[in-house]
């Protein structure tokens, strides 16, 4: 009898751990066979999930292990184990000064740990990605768990040197770099939503007949006025609630003058720019200083700052998660990363389907216009399936950006490696250089966005296009 239980046991445990590796394997695996090429796109989602994994492992090492790996609490008492851990998250901080800063910077450490991990592994599999095009979209259940290792690893490695100073100071470039990467970004997204919306009423106009396009012309204006409004309304609040000194307020002037300069700019002076791509700039500038000022370190120009009720802790924990994601997952877009999308229309047997979708082909290794659904593809407009690897080369930059993204959250979340009295976990990067360096990427995207009004007429020989 027990025989007989110890074989259904069995049975039931090895289906279970087969279902779960098809599980797995489904969600995790090669969505793709190999004989479709691979595009900049390839591991997207399961990259940026990664991405999504590594910001909790921080904010879990920053709030949650860091406090109890300090020298007065129960851990310390541990043998062995307890005594190593405190002094590898703790070593390079000698110079806090206090108990709380020493918190602080054992924190950050923290964070630097499962930033330093997705990083090293971004790196890697860019590498990996250069030289074989298909390891994005490759092995992705060992990834995660080879992952998982690292960060395991990196908890016993001391701080110093390797993430006091070493990994600190190279995040830092990093994050600058991306910082300046994500206003470009976004004064192209400005500029694209206003073009796809313009193409999108000519396409009614010439499909379906004159005075159709007007509801996308319409939706544009109605997108101008809410956003136009929403900024208002923002700078209103700003003044209400975070114009008790002289930093915010002239954090506040300043994005409402030149939010309106850029404006006036746009209307009166440049053949390039739209109102929508305004209104986008000027609400971006609002967000951008309401976050600044959110940050400022100092109660008497911050009155949220303190407050831990639950209700905060839950709010803040998931806008910092929330946000560094959708960075993350903007900014690693098809076009951000300058490639081109896997041939969805070429099935598993290398077929080409005869009606494609309208748009663009990949014909010999540059883009083509499809001929219309209506008409069939002759041999000579078959797009060529190559098996040449470097055919689709850009998927390494997929990684390249995501390290970028590791050293950026990395400062977001540590106030750029400073060790001060901040904010906690309801606000975990109120510090003065994240508040400067919020107001400095303002500045930066409204820059830009300025020079791309004026530059056509100040360069006019130029192709601004």
């Amino acid at each position: 009898m027990s025989a007989l239980i110890a074989a259904a046991v069995s049975g039931v445990a090895f289906c279970f751990c087969t279902a779960t590796a098809s599980l797995c394997s489904s969600w995790c695996g090669n969505d793709k066979p190999s004989s479709i090429p691979p595009g900049a796109n390839s591991g997207r989602k399961r990259s940026v999930l990664l991405l999504a994994l590594s910001v909790v492992v921080a904010l879990i090492f920053q709030y949650a292990v860091a406090p109890r790996l300090q020298p007065d609490r129960l851990t310390a008492y541990t043998p062995y184990i307890g005594e190593y851990l405190i002094n590898a998250w703790t070593a390079g901080c000698t110079q806090s000064g206090s108990a709380e800063l020493l918190q602080v910077c054992s924190g950050n450490s923290g964070v630097y740990r499962a930033s330093f991990a997705a990083f090293i592994f971004f790196c890697i599999f860019g590498l990996a990605a250069y030289c074989r095009p298909t390891a994005n979209r490759e092995a992705w259940v060992a990834k995660y768990v080879l992952f998982l290792f690292f960060c395991i690893g990196t908890v016993f490695i001391s701080n110093d040197p390797l993430f006091l100073p070493i990994y600190l100071n190279i995040a830092r470039v990093g994050g600058s770099v991306f910082s300046i990467f994500q206003q470009v970004i976004l004064v192209d997204v400005a500029y694209n939503w206003n073009e796809s919306w313009l193409a999108k009423a000519d396409k009614a106009e010439g499909d379906e007949g004159p005075g159709k396009g007007k509801k996308w012309l319409a939706a544009i204006l109605a997108a101008c006025a809410i956003l136009f409004i929403g900024s208002i309304v923002g700078i209103i609040l700003l003044y209400i609630y975070f114009g008790g000194c002289s930093t915010n307020n002239a954090f506040i002037s300043i994005t409402l003058l030149v939010s309106l300069l850029c404006t006036v700019v746009q209307l009166k002076c440049s053949e390039s720019g739209s109102l929508l791509s305004s209104a986008c700039m000027t609400a971006y500038a609002t967000y951008l200083c309401g976050v600044a000022c959110s940050k400022n370190s100092n109660p008497l120009c911050n009155p949220k700052l303190g407050e831990t009720s639950v209700g905060n802790i839950i709010l803040g924990l998931l806008l910092a998660t929330m946000s560094l994601l959708w960075t993350g997952y903007s900014s690693t877009a098809n076009k951000r990363v300058g490639g081109r999308h896997e041939d969805e229309d070429i099935t598993q047997s290398g077929e080409v389907d005869e009606t494609p979708k309208v748009g663009g082909l990949v014909v010999d290794g540059s883009y083509g216009s499809a001929p219309t659904p209506c008409e069939p593809l002759h041999e000579d407009q078959r797009p060529a399936i190559t098996s040449d690897p470097t055919f689709f080369n850009n998927s390494w930059k997929l990684n390249a950006i995501l390290g970028l993204i590791c050293c950026w959250y990395a400062m977001a979340l540590t106030g750029w490696g400073t060790v001060e009295r901040r904010g906690n976990i309801a606000n975990p990067d109120v510090s003065e250089v994240s508040m400067w360096m919020l107001i400095a990427s303002q500045w930066v995207a409204l820059s830009l966005y300025l020079w791309t009004l004026v530059a056509p007429s100040l360069c006019p020989g130029r192709d601004f296009s």
